[in-house]
C-alpha cells in the first residue's frame, strides 16, 4: 500500500518563534498512525525543527532545495552532506517557484536528483504545467517531459527513495484548484508514465501528492482519488489548526 502523505512546504514564511510554535502543534496534534507528515521548512529552522521532530513517529523534517554539489565554492547554496549532518534526509526539488524564480532547469533538476539520491536522501519532485499549457490541451506532453528529462535516467529502485508531487502552476496560491477529476486524471497519467518506463510494481509503489491550493474544505475529495495520496500544501499549512484539517482529511 502506498504511503498516506501530508507535505506543508512552508516557503519564506514564519519568523522563529512563529516555526517552533508550529512544529510543536503539529508534533502534539492527533496524527493518524498511516500518515506521514513532512513539514519543508526555510534552512535556518532545519536544525532546530529537526532535532524537535527526531521522537516523533510520524512528523519528519525536508529542505525546500538542495545543491547538486556536495561542495565547493557556491556561496549561499546547501549541500546534502550539510543536510545529513542535521538528520535531514528529505528535500523538495523542481518546485515551480524554484523553476520559475531561479530558472532551475530539467537538466540541473537531474542533477540535483542525482546528488541527492547518492546520499541516500528521499526527494520529492515537483512537476507541473502552467496555465497557458493546461489551456492549450499540451498538459500531459509537458509534465511527461518533466518527469523524461529529470528523472526517466534513473533505475526502478530509485524510485523507493522519490515522491512525486504534481502542481499545476495555475493552481498554486491563486485560490484556483484542479478539480478531483483533474488531479485523478493527470496522477493516473504519471503513474501510467513510471508503469511504461519501470513496470506496474514501481509505478503502483510511488506516492502521488497533489499541490495546489489544497484546503481543509477540498482536501478530503481531492485524497479520495485512487492515484492521489496526499498533498503538497502550500499556504494552509502555516495553520496547525487548518493543516491538522488536511492531515485528517484522509
Amino acid at each position: 500500500m502506498r504511503q498516506k502523505i501530508a507535505a506543508g512546504n512552508w516557503k519564506m514564511n514564519l519568523d522563529h518563534m512563529e516555526a517552533v510554535s508550529l512544529a510543536s502543534a503539529l508534533i502534539h496534534s492527533d496524527i493518524p498512525s498511516d500518515v506521514q507528515v513532512i513539514l519543508a521548512v526555510p534552512y535556518v529552522y532545519l536544525s532546530e525543527l529537526a532535532e524537535m521532530c527526531s521522537a516523533s513517529e510520524n512528523v519528519t523534517i525536508s529542505a525546500q532545495n538542495c545543491h547538486h554539489e556536495n561542495s565547493g565554492a557556491y556561496t549561499g547554496e546547501i549541500s546534502a552532506d550539510m543536510l545529513l549532518s542535521l538528520g535531514v534526509d528529505t528535500a523538495v526539488l523542481g518546485h515551480s517557484e524554484r523553476r520559475m524564480y531561479f530558472n532551475e532547469s530539467d537538466a540541473l533538476l537531474k542533477q540535483k536528483m542525482d546528488q541527492c539520491l547518492a546520499n541516500d536522501m528521499t526527494v520529492i519532485f515537483c512537476c507541473g504545467e502552467a496555465k497557458e499549457t493546461r489551456e492549450s490541451g499540451q498538459q500531459n506532453s509537458f509534465v511527461e517531459s518533466q518527469l523524461i528529462n529529470s528523472l526517466f535516467h534513473l533505475e526502478a529502485s530509485a524510485f523507493e527513495n522519490i515522491i512525486i508531487a504534481y502542481e499545476p502552476i495555475w493552481a498554486i496560491g491563486t485560490g484556483l484548484t484542479a478539480s478531483p477529476e483533474q488531479a485523478q486524471e493527470m496522477h493516473a497519467f504519471i503513474r501510467s508514465k513510471l508503469a511504461e518506463k519501470y513496470g506496474s510494481e514501481t509505478a503502483e509503489s510511488v506516492s502521488i501528492l497533489y499541490g495546489g491550493s489544497v484546503k481543509p474544505n477540498n482536501a478530503s475529495e481531492l485524497f479520495s482519488n485512487k492515484d492521489v495520496d496526499g498533498g503538497l500544501v502550500g499556504g494552509a499549512s502555516l495553520n496547525a489548526e487548518g493543516f491538522s484539517d488536511i492531515i485528517n482529511a484522509f
